[in-house]
């Protein structure tokens, strides 16, 4: 019998051949003394599918023209030069008198707001080309895994009708493709991680700027001043609001602590770990404002500013503004440095004598006010208690 394959396989077997007895002759219709075995090679091309499918899952890593990382550029560039208008305005007007202050004030924190949204369209566009570069770098590094695997395999093509080399063929393709795999998922983590970097810088957190209704509110207060220069009555604040000044008097036994503001006056914080959250806060004084920013020295956003503080302090606080009204309800007249006045989209920490330290741009201390963007106000809160 002879075996033989297409295309024609190393390995054949021929036997001389012998004379049949009757005994074991074959019939007429026997099966012929010869057969073709056909075994089908697989292309590089078959073999290389799996790596194509990754790279195709991968992308190249290019943004079109127009795309996100564009939009964000502009808009920064944009809210930047609003910022710069608005300081030329400021600066290039003679104002003079309160109502000119109180208009002033409004100019100035929109100017902030303008540069804060700045600074946040230039964080997220450097977070698309971040996403962008973790992407084509495990692109190339898919392709390298593909070449690798062709320059190697391509020599041992012919010996695939054998066992062995079938086998060796089918290893080299399995180790290429695990090796493209474990780039794939390793580029999805990345993505992963930048993404919640995105999580964190939305929503925006706009620093100071008051919203029409402030505004208004704003006026009508000052008219209502000039008018009739008997004080208001200060607001009531919620009926299980915790106590001034007086219950933490050291001089009576209470836990009050004493803390010295950028001015040099002096203000009582109801505990050892307000004292604390208040000064770390107030070192933190001309840190830049940084959307998602959570680096003391470095890069605040509001909450972050907040949570760091009474983080040093030994105080758990949530991360994002809005749920910082932990602790007990604070009426306006028991306020105390460490108290946090809460809206739903910022916060800011009270200092004392009629002042709060929150981020703007960059961290610094401003007076005590309920108002910000038009901003709903949780209230002010208390987190020692």
């Amino acid at each position: 019998m002879r075996a033989s394959t297409e295309p024609v396989s190393p390995v054949a077997a021929a036997a001389p051949a012998t004379a049949a007895s009757p005994a074991t002759a074959l019939p007429a219709d026997a099966a012929p003394d010869s057969i073709t075995l056909t075994l089908t090679v697989p292309g590089l091309d078959s073999l290389l599918a799996p790596i194509d499918g990754v790279l195709a899952e991968l992308g190249r890593g290019v943004l079109p023209p127009g795309s996100v990382d564009t939009v964000l550029a502009g808009g920064a560039q944009a809210a930047d030069a609003v910022g710069s208008s608005l300081r030329s305005a400021l600066d290039g007007i003679p104002w003079s008198g309160p109502a000119a202050t109180a208009a002033g004030e409004v100019v100035a924190r929109a100017a902030e707001a303008a540069t804060a949204l700045a600074r946040e369209s230039e964080a997220l566009s450097v977070l698309a080309g971040r996403a962008c570069e973790v992407v084509a770098r495990g692109t190339a590094e898919v392709e390298a895994i593909a070449a690798s695997f062709v320059a190697t395999a391509a020599p041992l093509l012919p010996t695939a009708v054998t066992p062995a080399g079938a086998a060796a063929l089918t290893a080299l393709a399995q180790s290429a493709v695990m090796e493209a795999g474990a780039v794939a998922a390793r580029v999805r983590a990345e993505l992963d991680a930048l993404g919640a970097e995105v999580s964190a810088l939305i929503p925006p957190v706009v620093p100071a700027v008051p919203g029409a209704s402030s505004v208004v509110t704003d006026a009508e207060r000052f008219l209502r001043g000039t008018l009739d220069p008997s004080p208001a009555a200060p607001d009531a604040g919620p009926a299980d609001s915790a106590p001034g000044h007086r219950a933490y008097d050291p001089a009576a036994g209470g836990t009050g602590r004493e803390v010295v503001l950028p001015d040099g006056s002096t203000a009582l914080a109801p505990n050892a770990r307000a004292a604390e959250a208040v000064r770390f806060a107030l070192a933190q004084q001309g840190t830049p404002y940084v959307w998602g920013g959570t680096t003391p020295g470095q890069g605040l956003d509001c909450s972050g500013l907040t949570q760091s503080a009474y983080g040093q302090a030994g105080v758990d606080i949530p991360r994002l503004a809005a749920e910082q009204s932990v602790g007990s309800p604070v009426s306006v007249e028991n306020l105390m440095p460490g108290d946090l006045a809460v809206w739903d989209g910022h916060v800011a920490m009270v200092v004392g004598n009629g002042q709060l330290v929150e981020a703007g741009d960059p961290v610094s201390v401003s007076p005590v006010r309920t108002t910000n963007a038009g901003m709903t106000f949780h209230g002010f809160y208390r987190p020692t208690e």
